[in-house]
């Protein structure tokens, strides 16, 4: 075999891995200690080029699609994003299906840490199960796409009280080739100071796991809640598609 062909061979094996052992393969442990220390944590490559093409162009097809937000309508930014419909496309399925296990003993250690109940059973389908019979039965999944001029105000993506406390982004274009600006922003707000900005560009095909609300912080007292928003700052040049993963579903 020569070795061109070797290396086209490698290269479709790589390719052909499913988006779910890419999960797998992160190192969870660092994960964890630096969602402790931040409240955020990249966790290297999820998806490859193609896949990321396949999921942004999916914004494209309104069908697959619960609603359309327009954020300067709302007063959240400028530009726009689409809630998916619950028949969600095989790969965002995997993904979602992929981080709840990897997130879930995080998510118990912090409310653990907080003394708060910790009502995450051991599969997302019994997790959203829950949320439904609470009333939160709409698809939270979210597609954005910012074009020139366009950002996203700090937020929080709270949508009852059936939560969970962590989340996935995962940059589907290719930063300062596709666009520039539009980094990934988050702020702490720390008790008797003032508050810690957080900024990360998300290469394509990664991921950052972040906090959905707050996250637990050491004091002289115990432990106690640092609330967390995040946003996205003006995208100058460019489009950027981005995926949202979220683990509880909406009202």
């Amino acid at each position: 075999m020569s070795t061109t062909t070797q290396t086209a061979t490698r290269t479709a094996t790589r390719t052909a891995t499913p988006a779910s052992d890419r999960v797998a393969r992160a190192d969870w442990a660092t994960l964890a200690d630096e969602l402790d220390a931040h409240g955020h944590a990249p966790t290297g490559p999820i998806l490859t080029p193609a896949q990321c093409h396949e999921i942004a162009a999916l914004y494209d097809e309104p069908h697959r699609f619960r609603t359309t937000v327009d954020m300067a309508r709302h007063r959240f930014g400028s530009g726009q994003y689409r809630y998916f419909t619950h028949d969600l496309p095989h790969l965002v399925a995997e993904l979602r299906e992929a981080f709840y296990p990897r997130l879930l003993p995080v998510a118990r250690d912090w409310a653990a840490r907080r003394g708060e109940p910790a009502p995450w059973p051991d599969t997302l389908e019994e997790w959203l199960t829950l949320c439904h019979r609470a009333g939160q039965a709409k698809s939270a999944q979210i597609l954005l796409r910012y074009g020139p001029g366009d950002w996203n105000a700090l937020h929080r993506d709270v949508f009852g009280d059936m939560l969970f406390p962590l989340q996935v982004v995962i940059g589907l274009n290719a930063p300062g080739t596709d666009y520039t600006g539009g980094e990934f922003l988050m702020t702490e707000q720390r008790a008797r100071a003032q508050s810690r900005g957080h900024s990360a560009t998300l290469p394509q095909g990664h991921g950052l796991v972040f906090t959905t609300r707050d996250r637990p912080v050491a004091g002289k007292r115990g432990w106690s809640n640092a609330p967390m928003r995040h946003g996205v700052n003006t995208v100058r040049t460019g489009c950027r598609h981005t995926l949202g993963l979220v683990f509880h579903d909406a009202a």
